[in-house]
């Protein structure tokens, strides 16, 4: 079973994208603000993050940056699902070692799903 953290403070979208990756067979957790994200990554071994950029407490960028400075945290892949679609926020995710930045407006959840478990079965 794959593991998966959903980092999402809205909660609509969260409750439709945990019971979507779910329908796939991937175990979700939700965590609705960025020290929340931190806390459960310390606690279990996930094997991707969907990180949501706008947060509460940290941003999705501090989040980011904490993981890049945590050994124990630096090798998970994360993806960033946010409605910041700028070049420079595409770029700073980059630069932070995310495997794929989607923008909200820009894709699907069907797509979503498809590319997390495209992502998972390499």
């Amino acid at each position: 079973m794959k593991n998966v953290l959903l980092v999402e403070d809205e909660a609509f979208l969260a409750n439709l994208l945990k019971s979507r990756l779910e329908k796939e067979g991937l175990v979700t957790q939700v965590a609705r603000d960025g020290e929340e994200a931190l806390k459960l990554l310390k606690e279990a071994k996930f094997d991707l993050v969907l990180l949501d950029i706008i947060l509460p407490k940290l941003s999705g960028f501090e989040v980011l940056e904490s993981m890049q400075a945590d050994p124990q945290l630096q090798g998970v892949p994360v993806m960033i699902i946010s409605n910041l679609g700028q070049e420079s926020d595409i770029s700073r995710g980059q630069s932070l070692g995310t495997v794929e930045y989607f923008v909200k407006a820009k894709v699907s959840i069907d797509d979503l799903v498809v590319h997390v478990k495209k992502y998972l079965k390499e």
